[in-house]
């Protein structure tokens, strides 16, 4: 009888399975309860400033796309990704270690970077009430963050993500929105990379079947990364050979800055045979410190004339053109650290 009615439960719960294409909502009977430091849910942000030093940069919300204040048109993918992953890291992330009022005095606040912080996100909704998340320095051991709420007595330890997420947040709207003042570096939407080179960690590229990875060591510094590429944190330390470094550092530098000569539009998979990308000549991926995840893929294709040579930011972006010494300055780098073909 028990193995009867087990069975015709299974049988239920398999054409359940099979008409909605997914397992039966449990919502109803497991709550979710967030741990993070902001209480709000992440669908209830509609204005988001992030600043940092003297700059900032205020992203709104609007039917659903996020726009960068004072620009026209939903902001890209990228951006939009770690934008709602910052805001989804501060509603879950459960602090390591919370220091009461009772631990701390007027100088600890300049003591872990938050008198003034490194970084700040105000969060608004919709009803009106903001959030402001001041993010410190890292702790010793460079896994957390201090952080800090604005009309909180405490200062809270969260995970390095969760500083990373606003700050690269913070650098993509800022090269996408362009300068803002005479002296200021960013080109906007003609830059080529969606993220600074301050914000990478580490870089790869592929080319002529071989795979180069640079990595910075701890006091930032460049290298070329030889042999295995993942460690777990503080078992292997790199010490970059200066005269390298240079090199690595003057060659990223100069590609930080690479512009998109022309816009060539959108293009689907059938369609990138004819730009050379369906097979790149060239790959470079960029990653965040200690992340498996690429910031950006860029690829170069094929040439587009003696000058120029078609490239795109994968999966999704269009296809563009950039000059030619563009891929040519990342081959010259390979060989220059004896990576090259």
């Amino acid at each position: 009888m028990a193995d009867a009615a087990a069975g015709w439960c299974l049988a239920a719960l398999l054409a359940v399975l099979i008409i909605s294409g997914q397992w039966p909502e449990l919502r109803s009977k497991v709550a979710f309860v967030p741990k993070g430091l902001v209480t709000i849910a992440s669908a209830d942000a509609r204005r988001v400033e992030i600043r940092s030093g003297s700059d900032s940069v205020v992203l709104v919300r609007k039917g659903g796309e996020w726009t960068i204040e004072g620009l026209g048109g939903a902001v890209p993918a990228e951006l939009k990704s770690h934008l709602e992953t910052a805001l989804r890291l501060v509603i879950v992330s459960e602090p390591a270690r919370e220091i009461p009022a009772s631990e701390l005095t007027a100088s600890s606040f300049a003591a872990f970077g938050l008198d003034p912080p490194a970084t700040v996100a105000v969060i608004e909704t919709a009803g009106g009430s903001a959030t402001s998340v001041n993010v410190g320095t890292l702790n010793p051991a460079s896994t957390s963050h201090y952080v800090r709420i604005a009309g909180r007595p405490a200062v809270y330890l969260m995970s390095r993500h969760v500083g990373d997420e606003w700050r690269v947040t913070l650098d993509m709207a800022r090269r996408l929105r362009g300068p803002t003042g005479p002296d200021a570096a960013s080109r906007g939407r003609s830059l080529l990379l969606p993220v600074s080179m301050a914000q990478v960690w580490a870089l790869e590229i592929l080319f002529a079947g071989k795979l180069t990875r640079f990595e910075r060591d701890a006091d930032g510094n460049w290298f070329r990364h030889l042999g295995q590429h993942n460690h777990a944190a503080g078992n292997v330390v790199h010490v970059a050979d200066p005269e390298q470094a240079r090199i690595i550092d003057a060659a990223l530098r100069a590609f930080d800055s690479s512009a998109i000569e022309t816009h060539v539009g959108p293009a689907d998979l059938s369609q990138l045979a004819r730009y050379g990308l369906n097979l790149p000549s060239l790959i470079v991926l960029v990653f965040a410190r200690d992340a498996s995840a690429p910031l950006a893929r860029l690829e170069f294709g094929a040439s587009a004339d003696s000058l120029d040579r078609y490239a795109r930011l994968a999966p999704d972006g269009a296809v563009v053109t950039v000059a030619e010494f563009e891929m040519r300055r990342l081959t010259e780098l390979l060989r220059a650290v004896g990576a090259g073909s």
